[in-house]
């Protein structure tokens, strides 16, 4: 059975395309049947429509947050969606919304959390001296970065680093964990208990993190 996946973002979306391509590829067993915006110019409207799939811009402008997320839910559901999935969305989701598709949302953080959440991330692991970051695809509840986490990977910093330069390569690390994510989360048939997340798979079966990367690499 397919997966019907929704995207929400503000940004550029390039996760997305990783995401789409991963899912036409046989890779994720998945369909993205809706890509959701805030911004109009987001680049994941553009992406969606490189590839065929409906882009909708959503107005944020004088609508209250819980009946933005009305709109949000009401597209959600007219695509037949099971998972939503963020990418550098930047609103904060309203706790009916959140309910409603409790523990399938999923959103990433370019940070090992709970380390370093909020905005800024690149810039606090600097500040802080770290030698590893890393990005955190984790379920959403209704605290920002804070819910279950499903998947980590991490990246060195080096003693050079810029904001720009760790930004770049910690984005490399999401085009790959992203979809590798997704994966685990839809074969693994995940329950929620506490801040744990546990797969149906036993410890045997459970793919290894970096292994299952390799077989994400797309050709982009």
């Amino acid at each position: 059975m397919t997966t019907g996946i929704g995207v929400i973002s503000s940004g550029r979306g390039e996760n997305l395309r990783y995401i789409i391509e991963a899912s036409r590829s046989g890779y994720l067993p998945a369909e993205v049947r809706v890509v959701l915006a805030d911004q109009k110019d987001a680049g994941a409207l553009r992406i969606a429509g490189e590839y065929g799939v409906k882009g909708v811009f959503v107005d944020p402008v004088g609508t209250s947050r819980q009946d933005y997320d009305r709109v949000l839910l009401a597209h959600l559901e007219r695509a037949d969606v099971d998972l939503v999935v963020l990418t550098g969305y930047m609103r904060i989701l309203s706790g009916p919304f959140v309910e409603h598709y409790r523990h399938r949302i999923l959103n990433i953080h370019p940070a090992l959390l709970p380390a370093f959440r909020g905005m800024n991330a690149f810039q606090q692991a600097l500040d802080h001296g770290v030698k590893w970051t890393g990005t955190t695809i984790h379920l959403v509840d209704e605290e920002v970065d804070h819910g279950p986490i499903l998947f980590q990977v991490p990246v060195p910093v080096k003693e050079n680093d810029t904001c720009e330069s760790l930004k770049a390569r910690v984005q490399r690390a999401e085009y790959e964990a992203y979809p590798a994510a997704i994966k685990k989360f839809i074969e693994g048939k995940p329950k929620v208990v506490g801040r744990r997340i546990l797969l149906e798979c036993s410890e045997a079966e459970e793919f290894d993190d970096t292994n299952d990367l390799d077989g994400v690499h797309l050709n982009k």
